[in-house]
């Protein structure tokens, strides 16, 4: 059956035992996919049949689906003729993990972070009506997206507008960990009342035909089922903002959704169809274990376990030395935007539960909850993703770096995250971090670094931010780890010929590659910057005064990193006959792939810089 599938048009041919087959073979299809290549299949294998529904009652592209977050959009690639690429997913020039204009006309809006969804469907919406259009608009959200301030936002924006606009809430109890807040609690509300009688869409119409009372009646009606429904239903949140609450529904039974969308169609104004699906739907292994198949390397399927060793991580390391610390000062607490397992907190919840705040999709409110605590004498320990940590910068500027606040923020998958894409990848945060006066930043070499700096940042009693990538540290075993003085760097080789200042993961690097310019009879000497900002000049200005060449390492963007620190170091003190060579990724998004083809395509792998360096010094 999937092999005559290229094109929505024929899926719309197809009956409902056909649609069931259908599922059925797509999820096998994804499984096979993702155990292979790595991805998010939980959420995929949970949004089969509603994907099914959607492009068999609407018609792609002239009508506009946006995906919340995307991740969940396999389906939907394989529905729109990319079901032979998804072989390729998130490998370099592969399909992407989430929907792209770029890849197909059927991606209506490029997706990646929560709770944007609502937003963008309201805004192509209300294009629609300024240019007299009559296309269908529909945002597909789950239920901890909907935590997002964004999400709520736009709740509250289309709800009042009267603009006709479908929002689906996928609704599995789960985002990444266990969905939690007031939100959640209503929405189980929801999900334990059975479905009410919907308003009977031709009646109506009838109604209104009957001359003089046909519209009265028809208003009396409304009035007495609304109030019906505040009964059944308590805390109707939806319809009181202005949407037509449809719903719950079984996500699971394509024939039933197809009956709903079709009825939302219909509609005037803004509609919300809630929709009940179970995450990891179909593999038995995922749906016990939803959170764990979130997002996955290469897995055996028989067993569900890694292909891949598991080894210590830096989320694990930062984690592990969170839990130590905590048990010698209790003014420490931890607060996590649904991330518990993903930035290393799960044991530090089980050790202090009332130490331990699980706030939802809600990065800005992470922020702004830690700057509260932070000023009344807590420690707020706060690790959030770095692409994520873009959307709680004025948190950081306004509630935490003005009045210069001790919070500890700790910025995980730093760099290049790989196969997630232009939207992951955390090459930025340096450089808008560095623009925000009373921040200090710093960035760890390796894991034993990493505890250092986390006991460092806890007792400096300012804003601090710490950097460390996703995954383990470098095979490069360092024999030094001075202790971590306030804005001072470490010379971690000596040299005579050229300096090479490197921080965080590349530091590594940055000692490999001496290694091998040495065996050129090029001695070079590499610092280990640590702090980006406070940075220290003296031992910097020092060791490029005696070489007069510098080359700077970093995993991050070629602007307002370590590279432009450099050479603001070089033009505030005068530093003449300095040549500097810099590498870092160019301004521009990075794409999918695996991280080391991506190092040696923006050529700032090992290799790569081995090979300029000695063009330049010939």
């Amino acid at each position: 059956m999937l092999e005559k599938i290229n094109s929505p048009e024929d899926v719309k041919m197809l009956n409902d035992e056909a649609k069931k087959q259908l599922a059925e073979e797509i999820r096998e299809y994804i499984l096979q996919t993702v155990s292979e290549n790595g991805g998010h299949l939980a959420s995929n294998l949970g949004v089969v049949e509603l994907t099914i529904a959607l492009h068999s009652v609407f018609d792609l592209p002239k009508d506009k689906i946006v995906w919340d977050v995307g991740h969940q959009t396999y389906v939907h690639k394989i529905l729109t003729g990319r079901r032979k690429q998804l072989k390729t997913l998130r490998k370099l020039d592969g399909i992407a993990g989430f929907p792209k204009t770029s890849e197909s006309e059927a991606d209506c809006f490029n997706t990646g972070h929560s709770s944007t969804s609502i937003s963008a469907a309201l805004g192509m919406a209300r294009a629609r009506d300024i240019e007299g259009k009559t296309n269908n608009v529909i945002a597909v959200i789950g239920d901890g997206a909907l935590t997002g301030g964004m999400a709520l936002e736009a709740l509250n924006d289309a709800g009042y507008s009267k603009t006709r606009i479908t929002v689906i809430l996928n609704d599995n109890e789960m985002s990444i960990s266990k969905n939690i807040g007031g939100l959640n609690m209503f929405l189980s509300k929801l999900r334990t009342k059975k479905t009410y009688t919907k308003s009977n869409i031709s009646a109506k119409r009838v109604i209104k035909k009957i001359p003089v009372i046909g519209k009265p009646i028809v208003k009396i009606v409304q009035k007495i089922k609304r109030g019906i429904k505040q009964l059944i239903i308590p805390k109707m949140f939806f319809e009181d903002i202005g949407f037509r609450y449809l719903g719950p529904v079984d996500g699971h039974n394509e024939a039933e959704l197809e009956r709903m969308l079709k009825i939302t169609k219909e509609l005037d104004g803004p509609v919300l169809l809630h929709v009940l699906t179970k995450k990891g739907k179909g593999y038995k292994i995922a749906e016990e274990n939803p959170d764990k198949f979130h997002a996955t390397g290469p897995f055996n399927i028989e067993t569900g376990k890694s292909k891949k060793e598991k080894k210590p991580d830096y989320s694990k390391i930062f984690g592990k030395k969170l839990v130590e610390l905590a048990k010698e000062n209790e003014k420490i607490v931890a607060i996590t935007a649904s991330m518990k397992d993903g930035t290393g907190l799960s044991n530090f919840a089980q050790e202090f539960p009332n130490r331990f705040f699980d706030i939802g999709i809600a990065e800005q409110h992470a922020l702004g909850l830690a700057a509260g605590m932070a000023k009344e004498g807590v420690i707020p320990v706060v690790p959030i993703y770095s692409s994520f940590y873009q959307r709680c910068y004025d948190q950081v500027i306004h509630d935490i770096a003005m009045q210069n606040l001790p919070v500890v923020m700790c910025v995980d998958r730093a760099g290049i995250v790989g196969a997630d894409g232009e939207t992951h990848q955390g090459t930025l945060d340096m450089a808008f971090f560095r623009l925000v006066p009373n921040l200090t930043i710093l960035a760890p070499k390796d894991f034993k670094e990493l505890e250092d700096m986390l006991e460092f940042a806890i007792n400096l009693k300012k804003p601090v931010v710490i950097r460390y990538p996703r995954g383990g540290e470098d095979s490069y075993k360092f024999n030094q780890h001075e202790k971590i003085e306030f804005g001072k760097a470490e010379i971690l080789k000596e040299g005579q010929e050229l300096t090479i200042i490197s921080i965080g993961k590349t530091v590594a690097r940055a000692m490999k590659i001496a290694d091998d310019l040495s065996k050129e009879n090029i001695q070079a000497e590499v610092i280990n910057a640590r702090f980006l900002k406070p940075l220290d000049k003296e031992t910097i200005k020092k060791s490029i005064t005696k070489t007069k060449n510098v080359i700077t390492i970093e995993d991050g963007t070629i602007i307002n990193g370590l590279a432009t620190a450099i050479k603001e170091l070089i033009i505030d003190e005068k530093l003449e006959d300095i040549e500097i060579k810099s590498y870092a990724y160019s301004d521009e998004f990075i794409r999918h792939g695996g991280v080391e083809e991506l190092e040696e395509i923006y050529k700032v792998d090992e290799k790569s810089i081995v090979k300029e360096i000695k063009k330049l010094q010939h």
